[in-house]
């Protein structure tokens, strides 16, 4: 053999045998690997398969082969529903002012807490903001509504009031993005808490003696530091824009509050559960999923333009 094909042979079999001992140095991390691995398979991408029933006329007693074959047939029933429209339009406001309304939040609260330096006044007051994230979306909804109630609900004791405001379709987005802001904005701190906990504290002691106030140690310090996470938060949640969710909508929604309450997930439910139309509830759950992953993508390549960060190009 010659000297030039065994340096390129050599090479090669250097880098297989690193890599399989470095397998076998850490055999137990790639064990535990292994599993979540499996589930994400088994339940994630096995799945998959029956996406072939958005193409079909499908029939349990034929199964998926045996269903007729019809192309987008069900996609173009959707696109001409009569509510196809408000349910697009509901859909992309109700996450799009989510969004504009909860994502600062949790930032704000982070940076307010980072600034607390009574320590147990600190963790009480986390322990507040948490808590509703462990209720469950059942229970809240029933708090809703008791608060909201025309005939003893807080609210209309306060304002002196007897609406009930769940039939009111305008205010059923202001409820839907209060009550999503109370559940999960303390959650939310958690990742911003953490970043801002690696801040070195020198940093702090210089800008004071540098004579800077509060707000500008926040705006040249704290945000500075967050602005990674905050882009890859941003993307996560834009990923998700057209995934309203189902549990809070379905148990708010009233025959009055639908003109903005009718969103594609109850939508996908009611024909898929309800009606027994299988083939075409998967058919507009895989547009809103399509829908997805164009955001994210966008998104992510705007991200990676305007970020110094290279994580996210």
């Amino acid at each position: 053999m010659s000297k030039s094909k065994s340096a390129a042979i050599n090479p090669a079999m250097t880098a297989r045998g690193s890599l399989k001992k470095r397998v076998m140095d850490n055999w137990q991390l790639y064990a535990m690997l292994l599993i979540p691995v499996v589930l994400t398979i088994v339940y994630k991408y096995i799945p998959m398969y029956g996406i072939q029933i958005a193409f079909r006329d499908y029939k349990a007693s034929r199964g998926f082969m045996g269903s007729e074959w019809v192309g987008l047939e069900w996609f173009q029933r959707f696109f001409s529903a009569p509510t196809f429209g408000r349910m697009i339009k509901n859909t992309v406001l109700l996450s799009f002012y989510s969004l504009l309304w909860s994502f600062p939040i949790p930032i704000i609260l982070a940076l307010m807490l980072n600034q607390m330096r009574f320590q147990r006044f600190k963790r009480t007051t986390q322990t507040v903001l948490y808590a509703p994230h462990f209720i469950s979306t059942m229970v809240i909804c029933g708090m809703i509504r008791i608060f909201l109630s025309p005939s003893g609900g807080l609210i209309n004791l306060i304002a002196g009031t007897s609406v009930d405001f769940l039939t009111e379709s305008a205010a059923f987005r202001t409820i839907y993005i209060a009550s999503g802001i109370w559940q999960d904005a303390g959650w939310g701190i958690i990742v911003y808490m953490a970043t801002l906990a690696n801040v070195d504290t020198s940093l702090y002691e210089a800008a004071k003696v540098d004579g800077a106030s509060l707000f500008q140690r926040i705006l040249h310090i704290d945000i500075p530091e967050l602005t990674s996470i905050m882009v890859l938060n941003l993307i996560m949640s834009a990923g998700g824009l057209m995934n309203v969710g189902f549990e809070k909508v379905w148990l708010l929604q009233t025959e009055l509050n639908k003109a903005t309450s009718d969103v594609i997930a109850v939508y996908v439910y009611q024909q898929g559960i309800e009606n027994a139309k299988y083939s075409y509830s998967t058919a507009v759950g895989l547009f809103n999923t399509a829908i997805n992953i164009i955001l994210l993508i966008v998104v992510n390549k705007i991200a990676g333009k305007i970020s110094e960060d290279t994580s996210f190009v």
